[in-house]
């Protein structure tokens, strides 16, 4: 008898081998867990279990088998990528390879089969606590992004799992408000970056969401995982519950969930023990099947997918060894953090800072010297290491610049985080009155002042299960920062978060950075920017708002949303979108960044008039490097429909390039668009249509910032 492991054959035939030979009983065993992270497998017929880690920016350290305690192992240290809003802000889909790769390696050493991200919900408050670990507000430029970040980690033989499907924009109510959203938004807006994902990128692997949508959980939701992840996309890979996302065991097995996590079923509790046989794909269902109340249609369906799961990744042949916090890991991770960072603002040439001139530096602020790989909720990770931005700054500047700290502020003094201690005391007993006048005292004798505060990974900040409370820096930080602005004039503020702040001292301080959470290169990248090593390129990959009401959840009044019910009134009109239509300045646009240089664009033009539904059109415009070092540029094309029979955003990003320049070089940028990029989500058909009629290609240096655009016309 041939043995089903014998990989001469395809596996579609191997699946189907190994699923006639196993019992029912083991066929339910391996749609649920078996412990935290990991579900069963078959050792009757030597298929492994299948061992899942988070996240999407480091593979997390090991936890007790039934239990969230660390485990306490030695070796489970990891390098710690920049969080995906940094990763976005990159523009650069090369980039975006590299990391799935580097990531994907350290998940394959780990022997991990499925790595739990990236996750690609859309920015839609700047309060949402998970939004650093998601890739902006744009659906485009996300769905850019996720799929060569996909392609790289399942390179490894290890599978992403795109999460959270879907609409899961608020930690508030998480686990149980319903989502009310138009198809038409829901298409356009919301699902773009999971079809990119599924369709181009390949996922093995989708991750629900904790919310409801049309008043069904989304971990089993027969419009979103039947109807649209497998009908229309057709998904051949896995499903999996997020962590405690199944409530119903019918439900479960009908509406398109294959593998149950995390789950807590009736007289299960946090941290309860030994209950795996109680999920509601385990003991329940195997009942049902006995007693003849369910047939094994559904199962045979989720094995299936699991058992292609299991001979892409446990099973695969050649997959490859792996390396854990490797020099091409540390070499990427900088590189990603320093293309990453972006430049807000820079009056008078502040930055960058000439060492050679600068005598004192006073670096100011508690994010400073705050680990920032701990917390945040299910992407906290156990960094091998972790530079703070003063001890970056420190290595910079060598002896030839002396460099003075003080705290500034308190924000959070713990350090322990998902079980881990970060080993920092960050105690104080100074009052604030006294940790400001040091502050102020310092800055005054200093040739510079750096300031590095932001937000953090504690709760109500940027971190799992709880939204920010409000816009404004948290600790009383705004204060601080004025005080600062009035006693030197070289200040540069960094502010270290993963989403949009207010600035009310916006006009008080000339240099600001936008610092995102960059992992353990984090002080290097940060240092090597300041310091003019490297000529920031980042974009913002969403708006930054003056205040709140200047986003369309907030100035509509649907969030977080009562009673269970969250609408989205604001509909297609996100970010941009929003500010865009109701004439309103950003506090900084997306697609927002400046450089150490200039660059001028020329005039765009397009290599047809007209185009019919088959044809392409190109856009071509000339970027010349008018300043007098390297830099780099994120060329933007957004498409405007001028006459439509429903509304439709004023533009939209259709295309983007980043192109890299010496002093006074120029180069040609071409970006084709098709029909696609003209169409619209018509709800009432169920289809994307574009309209014959009048258009317009801009291009620009961000949304808010068309530096020339040209007219074409679709037949």
């Amino acid at each position: 008898m041939k043995n089903y492991l014998d990989d001469t054959k395809s596996i579609p035939e191997r699946v189907e081998d190994a699923l006639s030979r196993m019992t029912v009983e083991e066929k339910v065993g391996m749609i649920h867990a078996q412990s935290k992270f990991s579900s069963a497998g078959v050792p009757r017929l030597g298929i492994p279990e299948i061992w899942t880690s988070d996240g999407p920016h480091g593979v997390r350290p090991e936890v007790l088998w039934d239990e969230w305690s660390q485990a306490g192992w030695t070796n489970d240290s990891c390098f710690a990528f920049p969080a995906l809003t940094c990763l976005a802000a990159s523009w650069d889909k090369n980039l975006s390879l590299l990391y799935g790769i580097s990531l994907g390696e350290e998940a394959r050493y780990r022997n991990k089969n499925v790595l739990l991200g990236p996750g690609v919900n859309i920015y839609r408050t700047p309060l949402n606590g998970r939004n650093f670990e998601y890739m902006g507000e744009d659906p485009y430029l996300s769905s850019k992004m996720v799929v060569p970040y996909i392609k790289g980690v399942q390179s490894n033989g290890v599978a992403a799992c795109v999460k959270h499907f879907a609409l899961n924009n608020q930690e508030v109510d998480r686990d149980k408000v319903n989502v009310n959203v138009d198809d038409r938004t829901l298409y356009e807006i919301y699902l773009p970056a999971f079809k990119a994902a599924v369709m181009e990128g390949g996922t093995w692997a989708i991750m629900g969401s904790y919310n409801l949508y049309k008043n069904e959980q989304c971990c089993h939701n027969q419009y979103l995982l039947n109807d649209i992840l497998r009908k229309e996309w057709g998904f051949e890979g896995v499903v999996i519950s997020d962590w405690g996302g199944a409530h119903n065991t019918l439900q479960s097995i009908t509406n398109g969930l294959d593998m149950e996590f995390g789950t807590w079923a009736p007289g299960m509790a946090w941290g309860k023990t030994n209950n795996y046989d109680n999920y509601y794909l385990a003991k329940p269902y195997l009942a049902m099947i006995k007693s003849g109340e369910a047939g094994t249609k559904e199962l045979d369906e989720k094995v299936r997918r699991i058992l292609r799961l299991e001979f892409l990744t446990a099973m695969a042949k050649n997959k490859p060894f792996g390396a854990m916090v490797s020099e091409d890991h540390i070499a990427a991770g900088h590189k990603i953090a320093t293309d990453g960072i972006v430049l807000l603002q820079n009056k008078y040439n502040v930055l960058p800072i000439d060492l050679s001139k600068a005598k004192k530096i006073a670096v100011i602020g508690e994010n400073a010297v705050k680990m920032m790989t701990v917390g945040g909720g299910s992407s906290s990770l156990k960094a091998k290491y972790e530079i703070s931005p003063l001890d970056g700054l420190k290595k910079r500047a060598g002896t030839q610049t002396e460099i003075v700290y003080a705290r500034g502020y308190v924000g959070d003094a713990s350090s322990t985080a998902d079980g881990y201690s970060t080993g920092q005391d960050l105690k104080e007993t100074r009052s604030a009155d006294e940790l400001l006048t040091e502050a102020v005292n310092l800055a005054k004798g200093a040739d510079y002042v750096i300031f590095v505060g932001g937000l953090n990974k504690s709760e109500h900040q940027d971190s799992e299960g709880a939204d920010r409370l409000g816009l404004e820096l948290p600790y009383n930080q705004d204060k601080l920062i004025s005080e600062l602005a009035k006693v030197n004039k070289n200040l540069v503020v960094v502010n270290i978060s993963g989403n949009a702040v207010a600035m009310p001292w916006v006009n008080e301080v000339p240099a600001i950075i936008q610092g995102w959470f960059l992992g353990s290169e984090a002080g290097n990248a940060i240092a090597a920017v300041l310091a003019g090593d490297v000529n920031p390129s980042g974009k913002l990959p969403f708006t930054f708002p003056v205040k709140l009401n200047d986003n369309g959840a907030h100035a509509l009044g649907e969030y977080p949303g009562s009673n269970g019910q969250v609408t989205y009134n604001e509909g297609i009109f996100v970010g941009y979108r929003w500010t865009d239509k109701q004439k309103i300045k950003p506090l900084f646009s997306f697609g927002h960044g400046l450089s150490y240089t200039t660059f001028e664009y020329g005039k765009v033009t397009a290599d047809k008039k007209e185009m019919n539904d088959a044809d392409k059109i190109t856009f071509t415009v000339t970027i010349k490097n008018t300043g007098t070092r390297e830099g780099s540029e994120i060329v933007q094309l957004y498409i405007s429909d001028l006459k439509s029979s429903l509304p439709r955003p004023v533009k939209e990003l259709k295309g983007f390039e980043k192109v890299n320049l010496k002093a006074g070089e120029e180069k040609v940028v071409s970006i084709t668009v098709d029909k696609a990029a003209l169409s619209f989500f018509d709800a009432d058909k169920h289809n994307w249509v574009a309209e014959a009629g009048d258009f317009e290609a801009l291009i620009g240096a961000s949304s808010a910032d068309v530096r020339s655009k040209v007219g074409f016309k679709l037949k």
